[in-house]
């Protein structure tokens, strides 16, 4: 694959500064793919033999400080497609919890147009509600009791999805507002993936304060992340390495993406 360098230019729109407690995290998580709801796999999905699979899942750094994990669900029939991811991130200093997250994602999507999400976040305690649904030529969405009418095809920071990184715009689950980007690269670098050394496409993003490096194979399989933070830190999203091997299919979903109903934040699970 030719090196090349790509550049975007476009006015960043909707952002706000975060003045919260715990934003050195929430600042590289605010537009970090994470959602929840109720919309689970159809049982047409689930018990549809032609459906693949497959995961991604990354141990979640603050330096090289573990903090937590993400984990993305995708299955695929035809040109529907389902995910759900699942985060969960606490930060403690000296015994004592500074910061916990949690957060669930349901999406649907018919080819690289998002069909419909359903996300829950618990930042500190401060929950957030985004429910959306593509109809009669928009993608109507509501976060926190506010609606919205969107264009017809959006994607959200679907990093899983390389396609994602063609867009000009993209919707933050967390909060459900539409956000200009910016992009740059690919850079070809060598990245540990796994334990193993392996060559990777490096792209940068910028969405406002948010400024994140994604890398790549060769074959566009998602294997990396990370964001810098408040006070110059990095937030590391590092694939596991089992899952690396197994080259991120699943060929047995967990049972949980079958059933219709939200984590309860409170567990964690």
């Amino acid at each position: 694959m030719p090196a090349r360098k790509r550049t975007v230019r476009i006015r960043i729109m909707k952002t706000r500064p975060n003045k919260r407690p715990g934003a050195l995290v929430l600042t590289g998580l605010a537009y970090v793919l994470a959602t929840a709801g109720t919309a689970g796999f159809s049982d047409q999905a689930a018990g549809d033999d032609s459906t693949a699979g497959s995961t991604w899942k990354f141990t979640v750094y603050l330096d090289d400080k573990k903090i937590g994990y993400h984990h993305f669900f995708h299955a695929e029939s035809g040109q529907t497609r389902q995910l759900k991811s699942v985060a969960s991130f606490d930060y403690s200093l000296m015994f004592i919890r500074l910061f916990r997250y949690r957060h669930e994602n349901n999406e649907i999507w018919n080819g690289d147009c998002l069909q419909s999400i359903n996300s829950r976040t618990d930042s500190n305690g401060e929950t957030f509600r985004v429910h959306g649904r593509r109809s009669a030529g928009e993608f109507r969405v509501s976060a926190n009791g506010s609606e919205e009418s969107l264009p017809d095809c959006v994607m959200s920071f679907a990093y899983w999805n390389p396609a994602f990184l063609e867009q000009s715009r993209l919707l933050n689950s967390q909060d459900g507002e539409l956000l200009e980007v910016a992009f740059t690269g690919p850079v070809f670098e060598a990245l540990e993936a796994g334990g193993t050394p392996r060559p990777a496409w490096r792209y940068h993003l910028v969405a406002g304060d948010l400024k994140l490096d994604l890398w790549y194979s060769a074959e566009r399989e998602w294997l990396a992340l990370e964001s810098e933070v408040r006070g110059g830190r990095k937030l590391r999203y590092v694939r596991e390495e089992a899952d690396v091997q197994a080259g991120g299919h699943d060929l047995h979903r967990p049972s949980f993406l079958a059933r219709s109903g939200p984590v309860d934040l409170q567990r964690g699970d």
